[in-house]
């Protein structure tokens, strides 16, 4: 009854991050849809604030009081909010000023590398040759179908500030990853305290921007689209991939966001009524199969 109980509780993890993987692609059709209208700085304050005032809600009524933390998980928080919450988001709209979204996403597919590399390096978290094996699956798939099978001619494209923004968004990520994973502290109260943290920093950025005549310019269709950023591409989603980092581990946890950018596509076509090629159906399937393979026993 034991090991039935302990399988069940990690099909839900992996339930919950196939549901993140969803909800961080849609986030790509509500920002574009934001994006037409504000700022990348203020969307993204709008966003986090939004996502700050739920967490503190959801906070309060499932616990009953703010919790307090140590020294070192403040410091963890302020830097999950500097780095996964501020600078990423800062990062990832200068860099889709400069290069396509195609183009960004060959970056963001790095992220799962980069983990695994950090967490065997300086966690020494070990995993078996068929786990690394299906980070490489992972990260093909994820490349065929953000290249739309021109992967050869998506890396030779010249290297520039877009780019390098691209890497600082990654490396951010990375960060965020691997300081939740040495906090001790319940998944929502961390994401709390991170987005408190990120939205303060999000505040100095957009400051300049903010006003009255601002706010109420603001239409109903990027109304409902902060809307959803913040309750699900930001509450729902990262308290869930918090708690998997919890459950299973840094490494097969961040290896679910090659997923993102298969869930943008798929909700592209649903949505937008953009087709689907034989490269992103190639890409998916090898995609699924790595992912299947890194959280392999």
């Amino acid at each position: 009854m034991r090991h039935l109980a302990i399988s069940l509780s990690s099909s839900t993890v992996y339930f919950k991050l196939v549901c993140v993987a969803l909800m961080w692609g849609g986030t790509f059709i509500a920002g574009r849809i934001v994006a037409a209208e504000l700022s990348p700085t203020l969307s993204a304050f709008l966003r986090f604030m939004l996502a700050a005032l739920l967490l503190i809600l959801l906070l309060l009524k499932t616990t009953g009081n703010f919790p307090s933390l140590s020294g070192q998980q403040h410091f963890y928080a302020m830097l999950m909010g500097l780095t996964g919450i501020c600078a990423y988001n800062l990062f990832f709209f200068a860099a889709l000023s400069r290069i396509e979204a195609g183009r960004t996403a060959l970056f963001v597919s790095l992220s799962p590398v980069l983990t695994v590399l950090a967490m065997r390096i300086f966690f020494k978290e070990r995993l078996k040759n068929i786990n690394y094996f299906g980070v490489c699956i992972a990260l093909i798939g994820t490349l065929t179908v953000v290249s739309k099978g021109a992967f050869f001619s998506a890396l030779q494209q010249t290297f520039g500030l877009g780019e390098i923004m691209m890497c600082g968004a990654v490396l951010s990520w990375v960060i965020y990853t691997l300081s939740f994973k040495q906090t001790q502290a319940s998944a929502l109260t961390m994401t709390t305290y991170a987005v408190l943290w990120g939205t303060g920093f999000l505040l100095i950025s957009a400051w300049p921007e903010l006003g009255y005549h601002v706010l109420t310019d603001i239409s109903w269709s990027s109304w409902l689209s902060i809307l959803y950023l913040g309750a699900f591409g930001t509450v729902l989603a990262f308290i869930w991939y918090a708690q998997a980092i919890h459950r299973i581990g840094a490494s097969k946890t961040i290896i679910f966001t090659n997923l993102v950018p298969i869930s943008a596509v798929l909700l592209a076509y649903f949505i937008l009524k953009e087709p689907i090629t034989w490269s992103m159906a190639v890409g998916a399937a090898l995609n699924f199969i790595g992912i299947l393979l890194v959280n392999k026993a």
